[in-house]
């Protein structure tokens, strides 16, 4: 079969589903490449670069639908598009199946299977195929460097002979997969960062990344992110005043505000408000992500860059994945070609559209003539934190109780083997000679008395197993310089093996045990 990417047509998109590099991945699955001559240019990708790679380049787009059975593209299908497919292809690509309904309807009259990669279940095993997770990293890291580009100052504090420039403080609302890129961007490149979430378990994620989570003094139970697909659910109204409260609290103080807060279908929540903009300092900065579905920000114009009557810059860019065409494509071709390689398991070239697969089915809208959306639930569910058990105090007559029952069973288990030892020491008494059991009772006491001393060492120092070795070699040694005064020369020379070998255990033990302690310190 054979694959082929069209250019895309819609306006301002720069960036293209097949790279030369994911072209040679998917020939070793079976696979034919094509694309469409310019395709790839605006990312980087001359079409000589695809020649070499192997993939034909072919001059129109009715060409290229009407010669491949499988399209790979980026933007959602227009008309002409969906009208190009038939009954005997697949097509790959964005497709926006809740608020596109018409093109479902068109791709089930003819007959095509479409695969949204916007669907592509949360779940461990698709991470390699999430192209939303891969195209909101890059839009979260743009978004810093847009804000960059429009904040007059550094991001890090300076301290030069011409003077002092403090750090820039920034705010990210949101902390999913965009608003962790940010994190990311703006603490490397020095500033101060804030980060607010409704979802309670990523305060951890951002703490870790050297930002501080800014905590809302208001308790509400969140539905953990895990068990709504990795999304922050709808807070009560409650809850929404305090954050709005928070925020406006922090409007003064914040040079750049970086919102990401976005449900998918749903309009986005006004989360920066008129009054929040006002309390801003000239020349602070907005990018708001969220811009497509009417902002996070009261003031954000979609696609434009505006600048308030206090000086504050608003950026509502809808397309910062296209504004780094060459890793957005690079990426999402990667994901392409990760779908690509569940739906061919045998690598024979052969789309094999199992719909029982959670990722495949999950991802499908439309197969073989019937609308496939909405997708049922993946058998294999996101783990949730489980609550943790709380333990019952016991009384002072349980706690009681549980000590003799434990003494008891303590007490039968030593008697149980002290009768066993002594039947099987009395056996022995019957038949040998009483020479031999003089050394045999000896021998005894001393394995026992011996585990006991082995096994009662503390390992503070030590792991167990390096503390229970370093006992024994020390019996060892006893034992060695108990015989080295021997009149034999074999003994003797036995002896002092012993010691020598015994003593190179103990000393490397201290050494290894320094050197896993200096591990943990500072240098």
């Amino acid at each position: 079969m054979k694959i082929g990417t069209p250019k895309e047509v819609f306006d301002g998109e720069n960036r293209v589903a097949m790279t030369p590099d994911s072209a040679k991945q998917l020939m070793k699955l079976g696979y034919e490449c094509a694309i469409e001559s310019g395709a790839g240019a605006n990312a980087g990708f001359s079409d000589a670069v695809y020649k070499d790679a192997g993939v034909e380049v072919i001059k129109t787009p009715a060409a290229l639908w009407k010669n491949v059975d499988i399209v790979a593209k980026v933007r959602q299908p227009n008309e002409t598009e969906l009208k190009r497919l038939t009954k005997d292809k697949t097509l790959i690509s964005f497709f926006n199946p809740a608020g596109n309904e018409d093109g479902m309807e068109a791709a089930k009259a003819k007959g095509a299977n479409v695969i949204a990669m916007e669907m592509v279940p949360r779940i461990s095993r698709a991470q390699k195929m999430d192209a939303l997770s891969s195209m909101a990293n890059i839009a979260g890291y743009r978004a810093v460097i847009e804000a960059g580009n429009n904040f007059g100052r550094f991001f890090t504090g300076q301290i030069t002979a011409a003077g002092k420039v403090p750090p820039a403080k920034v705010l990210v609302v949101g902390a999913g997969v965009a608003g962790l890129a940010a994190i990311g961007t703006s603490t490397s490149l020095g500033a101060i960062t804030l980060a607010f979430d409704v979802r309670p378990e990523v305060a951890e994620q951002v703490e870790s990344m050297g930002a501080e989570f800014v905590y809302l003094d208001f308790e509400e139970e969140q539905a953990d992110g895990a068990a709504t697909g990795g999304y922050a659910s709808v807070s009560s109204p409650e809850f929404r005043e305090a954050q709005l409260a928070k925020f406006l609290e922090l409007a003064p103080e914040v040079d750049i505000v970086i919102t990401t807060a976005l449900i998918p279908n749903r309009e986005a929540p006004e989360l920066w408000t008129e009054e929040m903009v006002k309390a801003m300092k000239p020349g602070s900065v907005i990018v708001d992500l969220a811009a497509e579905k009417g902002g996070n920000c009261k003031l954000t114009v979609m696609d434009e860059k505006i600048v308030t009557e206090n000086g504050v810059t608003i950026v509502g860019y809808t397309d910062f994945p296209s504004r780094m065409a060459a890793q957005a494509s690079t990426l999402y071709a990667t994901n392409i070609r990760h779908m690509m390689t569940d739906l061919t398991p045998e690598k024979d070239g052969q789309i094999n559209h199992d719909m029982e697969d959670d990722v495949i089915r999950g991802s499908t809208v439309t197969f073989e003539g019937d609308i496939t959306f909405p997708p049922p639930p993946p058998k294999v569910a996101a783990i949730a934190a489980k609550p943790k058990e709380v333990v019952p105090e016991l009384t002072p007559e349980e706690k009681r109780a549980a000590e003799v029952a434990a003494f008891k069973a303590q007490t039968k288990q030593q008697v149980t083997l002290l009768a066993v030892g002594g039947a099987l020491l009395l056996g022995v008494g019957l038949i040998a000679p009483a020479s031999f059991m003089q050394h045999f009772i000896v021998f005894v006491l001393a394995v026992f008395v011996g585990f006991q001393v082995i096994w009662g060492v503390a390992h503070s120092l030590h792991t167990p197993l390096m503390a229970v070795t370093n006992a024994i070699s020390s019996i060892i040694i006893l034992g060695a310089l108990m015989q080295i005064g021997s009149s034999s020369f074999v003994v003797i020379l036995l002896a002092a093996l012993s010691v020598f070998m015994a003593g190179i255990n103990i000393f490397g033990g201290f050494l290894v045990t320094r050197r896993m302690l200096a591990m943990f310190q500072k240098s």
